[in-house]
């Protein structure tokens, strides 16, 4: 990988990291998702971060169980989709939208979900 590239892939890494790292302490922002980005990030730019990430105490459990196996915790899991479900019961209540479009976003909140139901557990 050219100099320029891999520079950006480690600088946006680091912002990954931090914005997981973020998201450990507000409930609205998601940390594995940003993790796994800067996991893929380091990987392409920094073998060494990459490993520090993964092999990390607090950090590394969740990748490495995508990793692995693709799974998602149980308690992760339950998270997501009560948050995805409250989401669309806020959507509704605040919106006043069509039902077309209310089954739309319905639709659209759906392969998330399905995507997270089916992933196994870890």
């Amino acid at each position: 990988m050219k100099l320029p590239l891999r520079i950006l892939c480690l600088c946006l890494g680091w912002l990954m990291v931090a914005l997981g790292v973020v998201g450990i302490f507000l409930p609205l922002l998601p940390t594995t998702p940003f993790l796994l980005l800067a996991a893929a990030l380091f990987a392409r730019s920094s073998p060494r971060f990459e490993t520090w990430l993964v092999n990390h105490p607090q950090l590394g459990p969740p990748l490495r169980r995508w990793r692995e196996k693709g799974a998602i915790a149980p308690r992760a899991k339950a998270t997501a989709l009560a948050m995805i479900a409250a989401s669309y019961a806020t959507f509704l209540l605040l919106s006043g939208a069509s039902t077309q479009t209310a089954a739309m976003v319905a639709l659209a909140m759906a392969g998330p979900a399905l995507f997270i139901l089916t992933r196994p557990g870890g």
